[in-house]
């Protein structure tokens, strides 16, 4: 397979891989500090190749600029309260998640 394929391969697996799910089904991972948050403009995907290539410098810019983001305390209980439906995607050990676009 060439690069592109496998590229290809996983974009494919990891788009069908996301799902929406409730925050309130998501609190155990949150409380074992393993969900990452992502701005709604940032790519969903593009982020989980990152972290799946662990490209690291890709990430510390995403940081810095709050595109990937630690779920703050206050988000967490305001998701929790609405019961807000988020985009998830499971990149071991994290949890990516994203609020749906209006």
């Amino acid at each position: 397979m060439t690069e592109t394929t496998d590229q290809q391969t996983l974009i494919a697996r990891l788009n069908s891989e996301t799902a929406k799910i409730s925050w309130i089904e998501l609190q155990k991972h949150y409380a074992s500090g393993n969900v990452l948050g992502v701005a709604p403009s940032a790519d969903l995907i593009k982020v989980a190749i990152a972290l799946n290539q662990d490209n690291a410098p890709q990430i510390q810019t995403w940081l810095g600029d709050k595109s990937v983001f630690e779920i703050a305390d206050q988000q967490a209980m305001d998701w929790y309260e609405n019961q807000t439906i988020l985009w998830a995607l499971v990149i071991p050990p994290f949890v990516l998640v994203q609020e749906p676009k209006a």
